[in-house]
Parts: structure tokens; sequence; C-alpha cells
């Protein structure tokens, strides 16, 4: 894990807050407006454009919907430069401190792409909720490496273990919950409708 100083975090976070607010101009939205469709405070957008907080995966969800695209495609448009192949070591990884979740792009970064593989580890006790998907319709695959995951897709709670795969088509609600006394580590296959 990083430390709160690492300057990648901060370069990261900068590249993230003046690429949401690119999104923002591009569609012709003022602060209130964006607040208004992402049910986000004017302040903690303006906050995230100015990269003066980190935003949660939370945040960048809501925002991604509103925005039609899934985190990846999000992360994958503050990258120099595509490449089709990603080295381990140069994997992008983003974590949201507070609720204990870290993300490691795997799959070489693409805005053209449909498909992505998402790497995701969850400290115990983690409880991350999505009020809605990025992308409506959204399938997902999702892998447990290691540990013991509650997955809530709308009214439907799955609980899984090491080894199981759940394939789902996102269109409401979905949380993901470190469901044992141990990190949970999943992948997560993600195909855009």
């Amino acid at each position: 894990m990083r430390s709160p100083e690492d300057p990648l975090d901060t370069r990261l976070d900068a590249r993230l807050g003046t690429r949401l607010a690119e999104l923002r101009a591009q569609h012709g939205w003022s602060l209130g407006e964006l607040a208004e469709r992402s049910g986000v405070s004017r302040s903690t957008l303006s906050r995230a454009e100015r990269a003066e907080i980190s935003p949660t995966a939370a945040l960048l969800n809501r925002l991604c919907h509103v925005y039609g695209r899934t985190m990846s495609q999000l992360f994958s448009e503050v990258e120099a430069e595509p490449a089709p192949l990603v080295r381990a070591a140069d994997q992008r990884l983003w974590e949201d401190r507070a609720s204990g979740f870290v993300r490691r792009s795997v799959s070489p970064p693409h805005p053209g792409l449909r498909g992505e593989l998402v790497e995701g580890r969850l400290t115990p006790g983690a409880d991350i909720a999505y009020d809605r998907p990025p992308v409506t319709g959204l399938e997902q695959h999702l892998w447990v490496l290691d540990g013991a995951l509650e997955v809530t897709d709308g009214e439907q709670v799955h609980l899984l273990g090491t080894g199981d795969c759940l394939r789902m088509r996102v269109f409401g609600p979905t949380r993901f919950r470190c469901a044992g006394s141990g990190e949970t580590c999943y992948v997560l296959a993600v195909v855009r409708p």
C-alpha cells in the first residue's frame, strides 16, 4: 500500500480532477447542474475537480453514471497513452482509503474497448455501496480469488467464497462487502452493453 503522501496518488487525483472538470464542461453543466444530476454536493464536486480531495469509489461511480462510462474508462482517460500490454508493476492502483478498497486496473487502458479486467481488494469490514451502475445494463463477472465476499445486486444477496464466480447485469444499486475476517481479493470482468 502507498502512504497518504505518495506523489503517485496526488498526480492521479490531479489528472482525475482535470478530467472530471473537462467532462462537466463538455456537457455544458454548472456545478449546480451536475450536483442535481449526480446527487453529490457542489462543494464535493468542486473539491474533487480541484484535486483537494481524493474521490471515493461511490463518488466516482455516481459521476461515471452521469457521464455514461465505467470507472475503468474514466481512469483510462487520464492515462498518458493506451498500450496493448501493461506489466504488473505498471498497472494502475487506486485506493479508496475511507472504505478499505484498493482497485487495480489489470487490462491495458483503451477507451474504445467494451471489456476490461479489474482486481479488487477489500480489507476486513470494507463495505462499498453503489446507488446506481456506472452504465445501465453493465455485465459483470466477479471471481473471488481469496476470501469471502457478499454481493448485493438490487434485492438479491450472494455470498461468494474463494473460487466462486458470479455473473450479473447491473441495472440498479449494488453493494460489495468483505464478508470474512481477512482481506478479500477478486477479479471483476466488466463488459459494457
